[in-house]
């Protein structure tokens, strides 16, 4: 339905509050306004009804019979938009939105959510798992978990940890070459991604320098808990961080056939932008990792 009139939400708070304490000085004193104030919204009301809302008498006003039929559904539509603001911000302020890179979310995040939630059960969270740089003032995100160097300007940051990494692959795909003696038997099978940097990288700090790294197919598989998955199903050799994978190693589905790993200087961030620093939900989200991080030495 179109309006005529523009729609004078300001004066209708106030005629509310006049309303309901029979009285325009109590109602600025509610509302941090003058009488005269009060006075001049309450005209500018009328002025759009047509009609006079109150009587005005000495030292008193009281409702207008079209101002008695006008106030009770006022205060009921005001009460209905208080109700509809606290759901929404009931619903903001309840979920954590995380983004994420899917191998810290299902290898070290998702396995300790437990005590967050014990710690802040009222706080839900929403995992958006993405290697993307995510834009919070595009997204509704809350908290970003990156990896990189750390330079992203205009987001609080913490460190949260760094990586080493080194070659896996199946035990029987191991087997299926005769063992693995020498860094240079990995180059039989193919590499999941023979471009990343980390194998050069690994292969430099082992001795082996005239690799066909630059040459091979570059299986690019998103993440290193898909490239894992890929090499315990016996497809390839994955390079990936032994502390993630501690448990595959220790169940014989992963093997780590050389104890040298590498770093490349990068890490793990949690990222958030400034202005946010002090929202509850954030404040608490990380105050727990950062908690847990100390607690498991990383």
């Amino acid at each position: 339905m179109k309006l005529s009139k523009q729609f004078p939400l300001n004066a209708l708070r106030v005629f509310e509050a006049a309303a309901r304490f029979g009285s325009f000085t109590k109602a600025g004193d509610e509302l941090g306004m003058t009488q005269t104030a009060v006075s001049y919204q309450i005209k500018l009301l009328e002025e759009n009804v047509g009609e006079p809302l109150f009587l005005r008498r000495p030292r008193q006003i009281a409702l207008t019979e079209t101002g008695e039929r006008l106030a009770p559904k006022v205060t009921e539509a005001f009460a209905m938009l208080h109700d509809a603001m606290a759901t929404a911000r009931d619903s903001v302020e309840g979920t954590l939105a995380i983004s994420s890179t899917h191998t810290f979310a299902s290898k070290w995040l998702a396995p300790r959510l437990g005590s967050f939630h014990l710690k802040h059960p009222a706080i839900a969270v929403r995992f958006q798992a993405t290697s993307d740089i995510i834009d919070f003032s595009r997204e509704q995100i809350d908290v970003g978990i990156r990896w990189g160097d750390g330079n992203w300007p205009g987001l609080a940051l913490h460190r949260l940890m760094g990586l080493e990494f080194t070659p896996m692959l199946s035990p029987k795909l191991a087997a299926s070459a005769g063992g693995i003696k020498e860094p240079r038997d990995l180059l039989k099978f193919d590499l999941f991604d023979a471009g990343d940097i980390w194998w050069k990288q690994w292969f430099e700090a082992a001795g082996v320098t005239d690799t066909d790294l630059d040459r091979r197919p570059r299986n690019q598989l998103g993440s290193q808990a898909v490239e894992a998955d890929a090499a315990m199903s016996g497809h390839g050799v994955a390079i990936l961080n032994p502390a993630f994978y501690a448990a595959e190693i220790a169940l014989g589905r992963l093997y780590q056939p050389f104890e040298l790993t590498r770093s490349d200087g990068k890490a793990y961030w949690l990222a958030y932008p400034e202005n946010r620093r002090n929202v509850p939900k954030i404040k608490a989200f990380r105050n727990w990792i950062l908690e847990e991080i100390k607690a498991a030495g990383d």
